[in-house]
């Protein structure tokens, strides 16, 4: 006869996978966080009830608005003023006519409570965002979202989850975050998060870095399949969350934890030591940046100087252009914070996933080979030369260099040349100071300019290699797209060989080289770039340590031996294990950090 009373089995092991966006490993208890769609009821209403409805409707925008206003204050105390700055877009959003002129003529026309109709625009509008084939505008539908779910809880009276009055630590397991919720994420409270969507371009992906708080997104249903109260790991690095581990996988992962942080105190040590080889051999370590709030991180994190600063994030969030002196504040402060070492100003890449608020831009079909970056400013040349201004009048310091992006051949660098000449003769009328001699770089991440380098080099003082946009152009392949993802392959063998060639073509014209994007921060990579000959790496803060700490452990011969080897292979994986087997030679606690167990 069975047991009337069986013994409750142990939940199974079981692995979710999905895109880690911030690096570590969290073990804890899951909370089920409810950021889905507020569900609302259709009520019909009479024609004498609208104005009352409209009433409403503008009450709760007042006090939506001085909620965002609230977290604003609390994110710039807590994160600074750039994470703050975030929330501007969800003010635009709740200022912007079109949406609430849409609202009130559809209450006019159908009758409906305004729950129901404000909901109706709200999704139309996110859902117009969803489906533009650009991230940035995909990002802005979850501005959308989330701004129309505060309002519907304040038109329904209702109060919204708030994660910052967490009493226990916990994993929070949502559908989405906006990046509200993620903001008033206390770090002692919320150890970790793991979603159903999101990208790791998303500003709750971006929020999560800052916080430092381990973090798996597009696990698509995880929010289903885990209770509150489960015990899981969230491997933040790896990309893979894990419900009910055993005793065998909780030690396992206990062990990386403390690796870890051993691991991260001994990088630490190398902040004030030069990036340079076992036989003497040394490159510049620089740091990508935002905005001069950046800076400071990035010199106690050992960067030698920026190596690119996007001055798009200055203009973008505001409902006008930033003035030449604004800007030259601005790039004055960083040009201080980092003497004597340079900062390379990166013109102004707008479009593709960057937008100016204020600018009328026509939609295209494919905005990421559209009118942008360079293109664009040599069309605005009133706003180009002013950028151009301020950044020659910072160069007075004597550390500044301007870079132009996306050049596609030598006439864009020909023409911006001529603009920046004339920059140079208004302020020489005005009697303004600047660096006669400035250094001009060209962007290289386009197959067209990677090409002619040859050409280009001789136009320029430096080349800076973008590698997010050359791997996506070069292969074809939308690097936001999860459908294709596994096509995006920095290991490519073309993408090594145009990397190599690009070096090539600047080192024959006497020029340096430096790499800016994404592959520069990646260890086993940097290996292969440092053999090539690459002169400046410029990576993200957090990548800072860890490249120093690569450089620091090999032979400059090691490193020309691995390009020369891999440069003859045609298999990406073969490339992988070449790398991998160097790097657990010279430096193998990175792979630890990597997710390479």
């Amino acid at each position: 006869m069975p047991d009337k009373n069986p013994r409750s089995e142990k939940p199974k092991e079981k692995t979710h996978r999905g895109i880690g966006v911030s690096p570590g490993v969290a073990i804890g208890k899951a909370f089920i966080f409810d950021s889905e769609e507020v569900v609302v009821l259709k009520r019909q209403i009479d024609a004498d009830q609208v104005p009352l409805e409209i009433a409403r409707f503008e009450e709760a925008l007042i006090r939506t608005r001085q909620e965002i206003l609230d977290i604003q204050s609390k994110i710039s105390e807590r994160l600074g003023t750039q994470h703050a700055e975030i929330f501007n877009a969800h003010l635009l959003v709740l200022e912007d006519r079109s949406l609430i002129e849409d609202v009130i003529k559809k209450i006019e026309r159908d009758r409906f409570n305004i729950e129901y109709i404000f909901q109706q625009v709200g999704n139309k509008y996110a859902d117009i965002f969803s489906q533009i084939e650009d991230d940035y505008l995909k990002e802005r539908a979850a501005d959308i979202k989330d701004v129309t779910r505060r309002v519907l809880h304040n038109l329904l009276g209702r109060k919204r989850e708030d994660v910052s009055k967490l009493k226990d630590e916990v994993i929070i397991i949502a559908y989405d975050l906006s990046p509200s919720d993620t903001a008033l994420m206390h770090r002692e409270k919320v150890i970790s998060f793991a979603t159903d969507i999101g990208s790791p371009t998303s500003h709750t992906a971006i929020m999560a870095r800052s916080l430092n708080v381990p973090a798996v997104v597009g696990l698509h249903d995880v929010s289903r399949k885990v209770k509150s109260g489960d015990e899981l790991i969230v491997d933040g690095t790896s990309g893979v969350v894990i419900v009910s581990p055993t005793k065998e996988t909780l030690r396992k992962y206990s062990q990386v934890q403390n690796r870890i942080a051993v691991i991260e105190e001994q990088l630490v040590g190398l902040k004030k030591l030069p990036a340079e080889t076992l036989d003497g051999y040394r490159i510049a370590l620089a740091a990508n940046i935002e905005l001069p709030e950046d800076v400071p991180n990035a010199l106690a994190q050992g960067a030698e100087g920026v190596g690119l600063y996007r001055t798009e994030f200055f203009f973008m969030n505001r409902k006008d252009l930033p003035t030449e002196d604004e800007q030259y504040e601005a790039y004055r402060s960083v040009a201080d914070q980092v003497h004597p070492h340079s900062v390379i100003i990166r013109t102004l890449d707008l479009g593709g996933d960057k937008f100016l608020s204020n600018l009328q831009l026509p939609r295209e079909m494919n905005p990421f080979m559209g009118w942008r970056a360079i293109r664009f400013c040599l069309e605005n040349t009133d706003m180009f030369k002013d950028q151009l201004r301020a950044i020659l009048r910072a160069s007075s310091r004597g550390n500044v260099k301007v870079m132009f992006p996306m050049i596609s051949g030598v006439e864009e660098v020909v023409q911006a040349r001529e603009i920046l000449e004339e920059a140079k003769d208004d302020l020489r009328k005005r009697g303004k100071k600047f660096d006669e001699e400035i250094e001009v770089g060209a962007m290289i991440e386009i197959p067209s300019a990677a090409l002619t380098a040859d050409i280009i080099a001789r136009n320029v003082d430096f080349f800076s290699i973008g590698t997010n946009d050359l791997i996506q152009y070069s292969l074809a392949v939308d690097r936001v797209n999860e459908k294709i993802a596994y096509l995006y392959e920095p290991r490519h063998p073309a993408i090594l060989r145009l990397i190599k060639q690009i070096i090539t073509a600047g080192h024959n014209a006497r020029i340096w080289v430096g790499m800016c994007g994404e592959m520069a921060g990646e260890p086993s990579l940097a290996l292969i770039l440092l053999g090539m000959g690459l002169d400046e790496f410029s990576v993200s803060v957090v990548a800072i340590p860890e490249i120093k700490k690569v450089v620091r452990s090999v032979r400059l011969g090691e490193a020309r031996a691995l390009a020369e080897e891999v440069l003859g292979y045609s298999n990406i994986e073969d490339i992988r294990a070449r790398c991998k087997k160097l790097l657990l030679k010279v430096a193998p606690e990175l792979l630890v950090l990597k997710g390479a167990r």
